[in-house]
């Protein structure tokens, strides 16, 4: 072989190995392209497959249920009503006991309202024997009920008598009771209650006395074992549960007092899950927990909803995560609703003022995962007045409206009246209308004013807007005494009373304060 030969042959072998080694670097650079999109795939394959997860644990409770005459939408903020459901069915009867066949009950209960800045957020609880009106509410056979007058609030929740309770029923008299739209309805049972306690590792709380099993269940004949000692401590499952059931062997006794505690643990359980830190990768393992044993109004009925809902509360601080019971008084055996107080804070909630008074009626553009379509009992107006869309609004210090008594409700003009001039409209008169006999809540109003009449649907809570040639004049109807269980003269004051405001939790109160009265 020539020397050119060898050469020629050196060069074709070099070459040879040069494509060799650029096929062999494109292959592995494909290997390590295909391995990472097929990472990726999976990754993203996981993530969905926990949404489908989640998407298959929710329950949704029929909007059917739910009154077409409601309070009109507030535009930013929103109303989330939480429910515990004592319901014995699907397991819960091993951790709270209780006939399995049980109808669905439920003693605890509370609003939530996140201002519209998204940066404060107020919780009021209700009490299980208030004494307050339950509107017609649907019962399984399709019919709806009668209006029942002076009926305890936990008995909304079993009309019907079924084991799943009826949820629609505690939305409406929430709604009737404070003249706010209940924007989401979440029900949680004792199991969802209990693992969710376990899923976040426990939850601290604080405990005044030693606790025995007599206490939890006083039909015990003796005072059985000692389930908690007195101090700080971290609960979660079965134990957890039996910490918020206890009413008996702390402090005087009562339901009023047990909320103080049951506010004290949420407070506390929001504090733990904020400081672990609230990421999806940190929700979805919670989510998962709760939705197991959770039903919810169909405008939360997705696990994308309820994510985005609980990462809107992300920049809430736990200072300005507030718990207060609704002003009451005993009577007799059961509870009564004070007014004008509990008017002022329910009118200071609608206007987006805290409990001191603060304008918290900023916009944001954290998604708060509410739902505002158009249908019925998914974020609908039918019957409650018109959209409430704030870019179509006219500022209230702008309005000037005359107020008018279309029912025989005495001073219900007067204490609309309050209602509007605490969130800064001037009402430049109050007078009985021409007849009493007003259904509805009218909102009249004249060329250019259109956006005044829709503030004043939202401050009401209620209202049928009508355009006319004349000015601007709300004629109240019986839709408005409703909502505001209107039966005094006594207008609603243009602040929260001091003593609630006072008496407001929040969740980072030190966990031994205020557990109980007496």
């Amino acid at each position: 072989m020539t020397g050119s030969h060898r050469a020629a042959t050196t060069t074709r072998r070099g070459a040879g190995a040069a494509t060799r080694g650029r096929r062999s670097g494109r292959t592995r650079i494909r290997i390590v392209l295909a391995t990472a999109v097929s990472l990726l795939v999976l990754v993203t394959a996981g993530a969905g497959w926990a949404y489908l997860r989640l998407n298959g644990n929710i329950d949704t409770f029929g909007a059917d249920g739910i009154s077409d005459d409601r309070p009109a939408a507030a535009s930013d903020g929103q109303n989330v009503l939480v429910i515990g459901s004592d319901a014995r069915t699907a397991g819960n009867s091993e951790l709270g006991g209780g006939d399995k066949n049980d109808i669905g009950r439920s003693d605890t209960a509370f609003l939530l309202h996140v201002y519209a800045d998204h940066r404060h957020a107020v919780a009021v609880s209700i009490p299980r024997d208030t004494l307050l009106d339950i509107p017609p509410c649907k019962l399984p056979d399709g019919s709806w009920t009668e209006t029942r007058h002076q009926a305890m609030f936990n008995e909304a929740y079993t009309v019907g008598s079924t084991a799943e309770g009826n949820p629609a029923c505690t939305q409406n008299t929430v709604e009737n009771l404070t003249g706010l739209r209940v924007d989401h309805t979440v029900v949680v049972d004792f199991k969802g209650f209990s693992a969710l306690t376990e899923v976040v590792g426990g939850v601290e709380v604080c405990v005044p006395q030693d606790i025995y099993q007599k206490d939890l269940n006083p039909n015990r004949a003796t005072r059985g074992k000692r389930l908690f000692t007195q101090g700080v401590q971290t609960v979660s499952g079965q134990k957890a549960l039996d910490y918020v059931r206890i009413r008996h062997g702390i402090g005087d006794g009562s339901d009023i007092g047990r909320i103080k505690r049951q506010q004290a643990f949420v407070g506390s359980l929001i504090k733990k899950v904020k400081s672990d830190g609230l990421t999806p990768t940190r929700l979805l393992p919670l989510a998962d927990a709760a939705t197991t044993s959770m039903t919810v109004d169909p405008g939360l009925g997705s696990a994308d909803k309820l994510v985005s809902f609980a990462m809107s509360l992300k920049d809430i601080d736990l200072n300005d995560t507030r718990f207060v019971t609704v002003p009451w008084r005993y009577e007799g055996a059961r509870v009564a609703i004070v007014e004008p107080d509990a008017a002022a804070l329910w009118a200071a909630l609608k206007a987006d003022r805290t409990l001191d008074g603060q304008d918290a009626g900023g916009g944001s553009d954290a998604d708060d995962g509410k739902d505002t379509s158009s249908s019925k009992g998914d974020g609908s107006s039918e019957g409650a007045g018109p959209s409430t869309d704030a870019d179509e609004e006219a500022p209230a210090e702008d309005i000037s409206v005359t107020v008018s008594n279309g029912t025989d409700v005495t001073g219900l003009a007067a204490r609309a009246a309050a209602v509007l001039e605490a969130s800064g409209v001037t009402v430049t008169g109050t007078a009985t209308a021409s007849s009493q006999d007003h259904r509805t809540t009218v909102i009249e109003y004249g060329p250019g004013r259109k956006a005044e009449a829709e503030t004043l649907a939202r401050l009401l809570g209620t209202g049928e807007l009508r355009s006319t040639t004349g000015g601007l004049e709300v004629v109240l109807g019986q839709s408005y005494a409703d909502q505001a269980g209107a039966s005094s003269a006594s207008p609603a004051p243009s602040e929260v009373p001091t003593e609630v405001a006072e008496g407001a939790r929040t969740a980072d109160d030190d966990l031994c304060a205020s557990l109980s009265y007496g």
